[in-house]
């Protein structure tokens, strides 16, 4: 098992939900107030039988035109249109704007020979445009023109590929267990987005059922440090893959 982060920067977003990039070397976060901060990491994972990426990032685009997730894909070796499967933990914006890319005008699918791995009432979430957290533009673009698997609850996609509806950061997300040749990797998505949400009990306020999702931090954090899964970290600001450690009641999280 190959594990590649395709970071895409970092950003600010406020109230109005608008992720604008930011440079910590010549941007100050005292230019944006009421702004949250994060870091955008989506995977690519290579085993015997695929080629998976994990979550799709925002779908920015640098000054050649080119998706900065395509140009990460090659700068790590492969081609987009090799990319086999598509695995959502959620549907957020910020996870799943490089789903679609703008060419003449209109959205069209990013990895239209992958198959598209997402919770089904995720999906439907998502299509109906309820909440802004969505951009239900991108799932109409998508609908019946991608090879898309809706899965209920908790399962196991095909041999060595567990998912299990978490529900914590929104009511229908899922986290990621992946097996291969002995090596084990887990994908929390924003259950456990960063690594130093391991090291500090806390509720967040952007969390649909905060408490539950702090409870799951933990319970990820336990079964990793004690089985030895590989944790790939979504918003890190810099250590994206890596190994917990809990000891005395405390963990600790070091390069993988």
């Amino acid at each position: 098992m190959k594990i590649f982060t395709l970071s895409e920067g970092s950003y600010s977003v406020d109230i109005t939900k608008k992720f604008i990039p930011f440079n910590p070397e010549t941007d100050s976060p005292k230019d944006r107030p009421a702004s949250l901060f994060i870091h955008v990491n989506p995977f690519l994972v290579q085993t015997d039988t695929d080629l998976i990426l994990l979550d799709t990032g925002l779908g920015y685009k640098d000054t050649r035109d080119e998706l900065f997730i395509h140009q990460h894909i090659r700068n790590a070796g492969f081609d987009p249109d090799e990319v086999s499967l598509v695995i959502m933990s959620h549907l957020h914006y910020d996870h799943s704007g490089g789903l679609v890319v703008e060419r003449g005008g209109k959205l069209v699918p990013n990895f239209p020979k992958a198959q598209h791995v997402i919770q089904k009432k995720e999906w439907e979430t998502a299509l109906s445009g309820a909440s802004s957290s969505y951009h239900k533009e991108i799932f109409a673009a998508l609908q019946g023109n991608i090879n898309l698997t809706l899965v209920e609850g908790s399962g196991e996609f095909k041999p060595g590929i567990r998912y299990e509806l978490s529900g914590g950061h929104s009511p229908y997300h899922m986290v990621i267990w992946m097996e291969s040749n002995g090596e084990k990797c887990f994908f929390g998505g924003d259950e456990l987005p960063e690594p130093e949400q391991l090291m500090r009990k806390f509720i967040a306020k952007y969390d649909y059922d905060g408490r539950k999702a702090m409870q799951l931090r933990e319970e990820y954090g336990k079964i990793a440090a004690g089985e030895g899964w590989t944790c790939l970290f979504y918003h890190a600001k810099s250590l994206c893959v890596g190994k917990v450690v809990y000891n005395d009641d405390h963990f600790k999280v070091i390069p993988a």
